[in-house]
């Protein structure tokens, strides 16, 4: 679908990109991480021309997008930008934005382009708000009538740059399921993410860039487990994954502990914090959550530059967030949790639900 040869972009004297070369299929979705600074984002914005190459070749279809015969214009319909400041024309109201290109570039009647637009804003859960403008919505929502901005295009391919960069961390996860949902759907999609979690379970093939160059690639589990250079090993230390499947009946708290103290130790976290984490982990998973799910996905993110560690569980359960109204056999474990945790939120959607907490940095600690 995309083909990608020896592409280099100069700002000056100074090389962004230096020799990228790449294949995208259709239905691939390609995840692209990295230190910032490696030219992650000019890669994206050089794919439909936002900043023009300096040298290479990009094919789409088998044709070349740098060729002067080329209809830049049709070629760049096939793919979406969805960037992480959203971009929406604020004095127009969210269906405005989704209906300006369809009623302009593709030029279709007015009642085409809102009947589309309208049945994209289900897709993203944002019918409601068609007619509100987008200083009326939260970061969350903006960014998912960017979403499906792009989408009334219809593209053959959707780039997203960083799209969840600029959101509080309760917000983060509403974006993601949309892009998860467009995964179901078969939707091409090249993603720019700090979202190591999210990459590795959605993606197809990881792009690890650096000193402008897509220095590694291959299946999630290849990159993130088992990486070939040092250089990626080195990067993934800084953003590392801790992840468990525990099983209400099977479940060892004996053996979990231990891995994840041996992950939190090789992560230089200090006692009080591996305590704080068992002591969260243990309290969510027996006491909120296998008294309702009979399996639980358990990930731990941990990033040695700012030292925020992230939990998230993620379970099949259809009444809604265990952290609410909990019973009376519930109570405590939740208020250990709130008190050890800084963040959370909780979403639920196609029957799985995520429950994400982010640990206290300060040394608060709670006897078990």
């Amino acid at each position: 679908m995309i083909t990608v040869k020896h592409l280099s972009k100069q700002f000056g004297e100074i090389s962004v990109l230096k020799d990228v070369n790449a294949e995208i299929k259709k239905g691939e979705i390609i995840s692209i991480i990295g230190p910032s600074g490696t030219g992650k984002s000019t890669f994206l914005r050089c794919l439909n021309l936002l900043e023009k190459p300096s040298s290479g070749e990009i094919l789409i279809n088998g044709t070349s997008l740098l060729s002067p015969e080329t209809d830049i214009h049709l070629l760049r319909r096939k793919m979406g930008m969805v960037f992480q400041s959203f971009n929406l024309f604020t004095h127009l109201m969210v269906i405005e934005n989704l209906m300006l290109g369809p009623l302009h570039l593709l030029k279709l009647s007015r009642q085409v382009a809102f009947d589309r637009a309208m049945k994209l804003l289900e897709t993203v859960g944002l019918a409601a708000r068609a007619y509100a403008f987008p200083d009326e919505l939260s970061g969350g929502q903006k960014q998912r009538v960017a979403i499906a901005r792009a989408l009334a295009m219809e593209p053959e391919i959707l780039l997203f740059d960083e799209p969840t960069s600029a959101l509080d961390p309760t917000m983060v996860s509403e974006v993601l399921a949309v892009i998860r949902k467009l995964k179901d759907q078969g939707m091409t999609m090249m993603i720019v993410t700090h979202e190591m979690n999210f990459a590795r379970d959605v993606s197809s093939r990881i792009f690890y860039m650096d000193d402008g160059i897509i220095f590694e690639e291959g299946a999630p589990d290849q990159i993130f487990d088992h990486p070939r250079q040092e250089k990626t090993r080195a990067f993934l230390r800084k953003i590392s994954l801790f992840r468990f499947t525990a099983e209400g009946k099977a479940f060892d708290i004996y053996r979990f502990n231990a891995e994840l103290e041996e992950f939190c130790i090789r992560h230089l976290l200090s006692r009080k914090q591996i305590h704080n984490l068992q002591l969260i982990c243990e309290e969510a998973l027996v006491n909120l959550l296998f008294p309702v799910s009979a399996k639980v996905e358990l990930s731990i993110g941990c990033s040695d530059d700012n030292r925020k560690t992230e939990i998230t569980f993620e379970f099949d359960r259809q009444t809604g967030n265990p952290m609410e109204n909990p019973g009376p056999e519930q109570e405590l474990s939740c208020m250990i949790v709130q008190r050890l945790t800084s963040e959370s939120s909780f979403t639920s959607e196609d029957n799985i639900s995520r429950l994400r907490f982010v640990l206290k940095e300060n040394n608060t600690q709670v006897s078990s």
